[in-house]
């Protein structure tokens, strides 16, 4: 048996087992590709094959220690504390947010787990998956008390694969490390009633990131997922019973009129600060930004505003002065790639209501023309919506007291079951592989390559401005997963075995299955989720 590693070949003469291969080669490793195909490192390799172990920079090793930390979590508690069952759902500082179900962890309790996460770390104890049959599953849960579990299996039609180490048994949705000697670099801080879990990240080179508390997105948060369960459907299989059992349109309506009584309050806080004349908006990729910036644009106007929308667009450099990326070409998510000066120039004389002529970036011969000139009245305010929209270098000449920002992005507090939460950013990939399907003629995996280069633009230009914004807008609706299932399955499917993306896309599917579906037909025409499945009234 011949296995390429790293461009050498090493001949084998019975088959073995990744983690065992491993061992061979200096570094960190926590997954394989075996012939491009996503691997756990328990996997037995037994033909001719050529394989990449993967390390910190890649999306899936951070995935899989994130997965097998909750597992280390939740086994260590059941250990010392077995009547508490653990959720995990909010997501902030680049960690996991993880509290008690049905009883308060505090400080010496989370401490003790922590003792425990630490001694089966050095117990180096076997992880090993098998497959059991649904009903097997359900036994086995009912037994624990873990109905949710119980519950979400009613929607599920294959068997379950289950996680052993020691006499602990669970399931989290997906791929592990092989053994719990793997799970020695992270962080538990107590934030009542809860913890929050820290881990190496890709972002940060494989470091654990440095701890930020984060007040206003840990409020949001917490609105959201109290939201979620005062409403019934912070479990799929809640909301699945919620879309059988009830009338679905009265459902999309309390969705939707939580972003109508956002909008509301948003715009009666920027009435009551009288100096605003500059709204700044910024959010990461498919938070639903340019529905959110019309509707606010409205919502304004409905207060007896007069807003003016301007696109940050039209302030970009020409390409050859933009300043270049790491290998070497203009990186046009640089905030030096704008032209901050003459923005605040103009931005200045408009609020001093001195008549300006405004640049309008033609993309089409990619060079900034000139407008009409204009100027505004005092009842007008600026609205501005892009990446370095909270970023205060962005607007620096303009006063603080002038300014009001606002942070957009899906907060969904959706679970699949208690141990197992919905990751925000999936969110986001759906609905950015839809609308790209829909508008852009770009396929799931052409917008998946894209996906990485996205997310390192959002944790350099926008996460770390957050905390800056007056005001955070939860730009979820709830039964959108529902929604966009029809959109995204069959592209999803398309992805072949042989592709790179195809454990993502799989993974995807996996929890798009538990979803009922809901008829587009039930959404309305100005709702956000209309800007990435189409029919919005506002595209015309």
């Amino acid at each position: 048996m011949k296995l390429k590693v790293k461009n050498q070949i090493f001949e084998y003469d019975k088959p073995i087992y990744l983690k065992h291969l491993v061992k061979d080669f200096p570094g960190t490793y926590y997954a394989a590709l075996v012939n491009s195909r996503l691997r756990e490192l328990s996997y037995r390799v037994s033909s001719d094959a050529e394989i990449e172990f993967l390390d910190y920079s890649f999306y899936d090793s951070t995935r899989i220690y994130a997965t097998s930390m909750r597992f280390l979590i939740c086994m260590a508690t059941y250990r010392i504390y077995p009547e508490i069952q653990i959720k995990f759902s909010n997501s902030i500082s680049m960690g996991m947010y993880g509290r008690g179900i049905n009883h308060e962890i505090n400080e010496k309790m989370m401490n003790e787990i922590v003792k425990e996460m630490k001694k089966i770390i050095n117990e180096d104890l076997d992880i090993t998956r098998k497959q059991i049959s649904i009903p097997e599953a359900k036994k086995y849960y009912s037994e624990l008390g873990y109905m949710d579990k119980v519950n979400t299996l009613e929607y599920r039609h294959e068997d379950v694969n289950i996680y052993k180490c020691g006499d602990y048994k669970n399931y989290m949705y997906g791929y592990m490390v092989p053994s719990t000697g793997y799970l020695k670099d992270f962080e538990m801080h107590y934030l009542s009633p809860g913890f929050l879990l820290q881990y190496p990240r890709r972002e940060e080179k494989g470091d654990i990131p440095e701890f930020s508390d984060s007040p206003k997105f840990f409020n949001v948060l917490n609105k959201a997922e109290n939201w979620a369960i005062n409403l019934g459907v912070d479990m799929i299989y809640k909301m699945n019973k919620c879309i059988e059992n009830c009338d679905i349109q009265e459902f999309i309506n309390k969705c939707e009129n939580r972003h109508n009584e956002q909008l509301d309050e948003l715009s009666k806080m920027i009435l009551e600060h009288k100096n605003v004349r500059l709204i700044a908006i910024a959010g990461p990729s498919s938070s639903g930004k340019t529905t959110f910036s019309k509707r606010l644009e409205l919502a304004l106007i409905d207060k007896g505003l007069k807003p003016l929308m301007i696109s940050i667009d039209n302030y970009y450099l020409p390409i050859e002065k933009a300043p270049l990326d790491e290998f070497g070409k203009p990186d046009l998510e640089h905030l030096e790639s704008l032209d901050i000066e003459l923005f605040n120039k103009n931005m200045q004389d408009l609020i001093d209501g001195l008549e300006v002529t405004l640049p309008y970036y033609d993309f089409k011969i990619k060079k900034r023309v000139l407008s009409k000139s204009f100027s505004i009245s005092q009842d007008t305010p600026i609205i501005i919506e892009g990446i370095h929209a909270l970023n205060n270098e962005l607007s620096k000449k303009i006063a603080n007291d002038k300014k009001f920002k606002v942070y957009i992005s899906p907060f969904t507090q959706i679970n699949i079951d208690y141990n197992n939460p919905i990751n925000l950013t999936d969110l986001r990939l759906l609905r950015r592989i839809v609308r790209d399907l829909q508008f852009r003629n770009t396929t799931p995996e052409e917008t998946l390559d894209m996906w990485p280069s996205v997310r390192r633009g959002e944790y350099r230009w926008i996460y770390p401005h957050i905390e800056n914004a007056d005001y955070i807008f939860n730009s979820e609706l709830t039964y959108e997963f529902a929604v966009m299932k029809q959109y995204v399955e069959e592209a999803l499917k398309h992805i072949e075995k042989g592709s790179h993306h195809f454990i993502q896309a799989n993974r995807l599917l996996k929890f798009l299955k538990y979803f009922n579906s809901i008829d587009s037909e039930y959404v309305p025409e100005n709702s956000l989720l209309r800007e990435f499945i189409g029919g919005s009234i506002f595209e015309h």
